[in-house]
């Protein structure tokens, strides 16, 4: 049997950029893996190690080798911790250049997974191991990201690790949270002058009461935090999904709810003229969603409904258009984000007169099923559930 080891690491990177880990693989199945590459933008995420500590070497193998290998540990500084192991072909420390700990708060927990080499055909209990590491909470709401690095240790498996951990995505949420914790501020009625900071998690918002308008949101004081907020991110925005039984059962509907964080000012048509109508229509936060009406017999796509403003439209799944295989399209309109089904100039008002609602084919595009969270679903089994952060969605158009 083929013992050998591939060593995958990084032959230059910019200079703002850093080796975080380094990744082994066997080489009796085909080279998959990547090696991750760190930036620091805020300052103080990343720090070098203060040291290594050699865990193992091939030195004693009685096996072919192309060369002797040196597994080797980074000691983190203090509120530090390290993501992975350094691979050598050298008995010397590696360099403190070489790559970068992470600060504790941007990482999570992690345990070995599956025993991926050793110098013997299987796990040995006495020896020499190396396991993949994923992290060790994964629910739905857990926060641990996978970086594809190992965990290398002399005897059997302990879990979870204590001398490595893996990331932790701090913005899971990026059209929520991302809005909250960019500078969105709470107002109260009678207590203008005095705004409040929202939590990233919304859990100092007002609940329950009526719509009396003794509560709203607005756009951060400063200029150019307002400007960032106001556009928003969209290649990191999360969707939010309600699941529901429909129709005695026979139906499951699938609402895709988007937020965006500032509603853009309106425009009128009058005939041919098009007509700015300054500030009207601007508000901070609008929710706007797609429902997709899935048969419960067969599985197949029935009808979708696509929210406009304060009503909306269903539209039976042959007249709908589709991408990349069965990726329904809709379409958000300028400024107002009403969705359609086609693109172009719908019209509300009548004869001629009303508010424009454009929307056309860009490049500016989200798939809703690439980043999205779980939120309702409360017909299923309890245990199928999120454990936390569970609510309902915002109430229908």
């Amino acid at each position: 049997m083929n013992r050998s080891l591939i060593v995958l690491g990084t032959s230059s990177l910019q200079r703002s950029h850093f080796q975080a880990t380094g990744k082994l693989q066997a080489n009796n199945k085909p080279f998959f893996g990547w090696v991750l590459v760190a930036k620091d933008d805020s300052g103080g995420a990343l720090k070098k190690p203060l040291d290594y500590t050699l865990v193992w070497s091939s030195e004693s193998l009685k096996i072919k080798q192309d060369g002797n290998g040196y597994i080797w540990l980074p000691t983190p500084p203090d509120g530090y911790k390290a993501i992975g192991h350094v691979v050598t072909n050298s008995p010397d420390k590696p360099s403190l250049d070489k790559i970068r700990c992470v600060r504790s708060d941007l990482t999570d927990q992690c345990e070995a997974h599956k025993w991926t080499w050793g110098p013997g055909n299987t796990s040995d209990a006495n020896g020499f191991n190396v396991y993949s590491l994923r992290p060790s909470n994964r629910g739905i709401q857990a926060m641990g990201v996978s970086v594809g690095t190992f965990g290398a240790q002399i005897g059997g498996v302990v879990s979870p690790l204590s001398n490595i951990a893996c990331l932790k995505n701090a913005k899971s949420n990026l059209s929520l949270s991302w809005f909250f914790v960019n500078g969105a501020l709470l107002y109260k009625k009678g207590e203008e002058s005095k705004p409040v900071a929202i939590e990233p998690t919304g859990s100092n918002l007002p609940q329950g009461g009526s719509n009396d308008g003794a509560y709203w949101l607005d756009l951060p004081i400063d200029e150019g935090a307002k400007e960032r907020v106001m556009k928003g991110d969209l290649g990191n925005s999360q969707v939010c999904v309600h699941i529901k039984p429909m129709l005695g059962a026979t139906f499951t509907d699938i609402a895709i709810w988007v937020f965006y964080p500032f509603n853009g000012p309106a425009k009128a048509k009058v005939k041919l003229v098009n007509v700015p109508l300054g500030k009207i229509g601007e508000h901070v936060g609008d929710w706007e969603h797609v429902t997709l009406r899935v048969s419960n017999f067969n599985g197949e796509l029935q009808r979708v409904y696509f929210s406009e403003h304060s009503g909306g439209t269903w539209v039976d799944a042959s007249e709908l258009e589709f991408q990349n295989g069965n990726k329904v399209v809709a379409y958000a309109s300028l400024h107002g984000h009403a969705f359609y089904s086609k693109p172009g100039l719908v019209l509300q008002g009548s004869g001629g007169i009303g508010i424009s609602n454009d929307t056309e084919k860009s490049k500016l595009v989200m798939d809703t099923g690439v980043n999205y969270s779980l939120v309702s679903a409360e017909y299923l089994h309890e245990d199928c559930m999120p454990k936390e952060g569970l609510h309902s969605d915002p109430p229908m158009s």
